[in-house]
């Protein structure tokens, strides 16, 4: 069960940050997400929850009496209590046998998905410890979580992989569906749909997943469709991926539409694809374990700039998984808002999206893949598109 491989690779983390016990601490996550809770647990929690992970072995679940059968059927925490009133007596007890030192909670600055408690719970739980001298001894969970959400195991891998090749299906199928004059949304309403035939879900937010942009003056960004039509002489772009097992994927792919008589692309649009495809190449070469972030995305910026281009505004890749930015480690620039994740260190196991794009006055050339980092170097999961896909 991936919860199990999940938890046995959480306790290998805790022996390398020396925590004692990590807590995940939350309720109603239908309505605030706690990113670690699925991850281990598998399942949502209502009530005040408080789930226990011990670096020597122990799992203990103490959770409302409504949500105990679910945790219990589930048959990942060796141990769960429920309660009726009150958490509190219950945690205690627990922390009080375990006597740990340092015991790690679920805040950060930097990542998200190692930031699920919330202030209002942290305060909760300050209040829940009153009396007991384990509030002293709280610390950030973050390098556990962050850690854990990057490493994929095997089968977080075999799910990776298989998002990617149903993504990739539909657009091999898309290519043999555009044509001059479809607009934005019904290419997107086109790929949707085959999402949907596949019982498969969007990577991302269904209203701009996919992204299309058609032609120079279409959006760049997180935005929807427009009703922009696809001209002769016009580049489409995909951003696109899907969620499959829930495990996701996220790609960008280029199609120009040729004019009457031309055979290809314009030399500026087949020059921005090149420069591209070698950038893309530069932060695939640089990527290995034990670089910095920052150091990937600087050897594909480097390529761009170098080209005459103006550097992309964003960071060259970030963490693929549970969601298409699963946190972790991020190939990016050191820009205030990106804090310290593009200083931390690649390790094998990371699986990472590698996008970039130039503007032409036919469109966004924008490229992207999803690559998983190997104790040497790192594999293509996509298949590269190498060559403008011409319609």
């Amino acid at each position: 069960m991936l919860e199990r491989e999940k938890i046995a690779q959480a306790r290998e983390l805790m022996k390398r940050e020396e925590i004692d016990v990590w807590l995940i601490y939350c309720r109603e996550t239908s309505e605030i997400p706690e990113p670690a809770l699925m991850v281990v647990a598998g399942t949502p929690v209502v009530w005040e929850s408080a789930l226990i992970i011990g670096v020597n072995g122990e799992s203990i679940a103490i959770v409302g009496g409504p949500d105990a059968p679910a945790l219990r059927a589930k048959g990942v925490f060796e141990t769960v209590v429920p309660y009726d009133e009150d958490i509190g007596p219950a945690l205690r007890q627990a922390l009080s046998r375990l006597n740990p030192r340092r015991i790690a909670i679920d805040y950060s600055e930097d990542d998200v998905v190692a930031d699920g408690l919330t202030h209002g719970m942290y305060r909760l739980l300050l209040k829940r410890l009153a009396g007991a001298p384990y509030g002293d001894r709280l610390t950030s969970a973050a390098p556990i979580v962050t850690a854990l959400r990057a490493i994929k195991t095997p089968e977080e891998l075999r799910r990776i992989r298989r998002s990617v090749a149903s993504a990739e299906e539909i657009l091999a199928q898309l290519t043999k569906t555009l044509r001059v004059g479809l607009t934005e949304s019904e290419i997107h309403q086109w790929v949707s749909e085959r999402v949907r035939r596949r019982n498969l879900a969007p990577a991302w937010d269904a209203a701009h997943c996919p992204t299309v942009t058609c032609g120079a003056n279409s959006p760049i960004g997180h935005t929807g469709p427009t009703d922009a039509k696809a001209l002769p002489g016009d580049i489409i772009r995909l951003d696109f991926g899907v969620k499959e097992n829930d495990y996701c994927s996220d790609l960008q792919r280029v199609w120009y539409l040729r004019r009457p008589g031309e055979v290809k692309a314009p030399a500026e649009v087949r020059r921005a694809f090149d420069t591209c495809r070698k950038a893309i190449e530069a932060g695939f070469a640089a990527l290995k374990p034990g670089v910095v972030g920052w150091q990937v995305d600087a050897a594909a910026r480097k390529v761009i700039t170098d080209a005459g281009y103006p550097e992309f505004k964003h960071a060259l890749g970030h963490g693929l998984g549970r969601n298409a930015h699963d946190g972790g480690p991020l190939l990016g620039p050191r820009w205030a808002r990106y804090g310290r994740t593009p200083l931390a260190r690649v390790e094998a196991g990371n699986v990472f999206t590698l996008e970039l794009g130039v503007m032409t006055p036919a469109g966004y050339v924008g490229l992207e893949e999803d690559v998983v980092v190997t104790a040497s170097g790192a594999e293509y999961l996509s298949k590269p598109q190498t060559e403008i896909i011409y319609v």
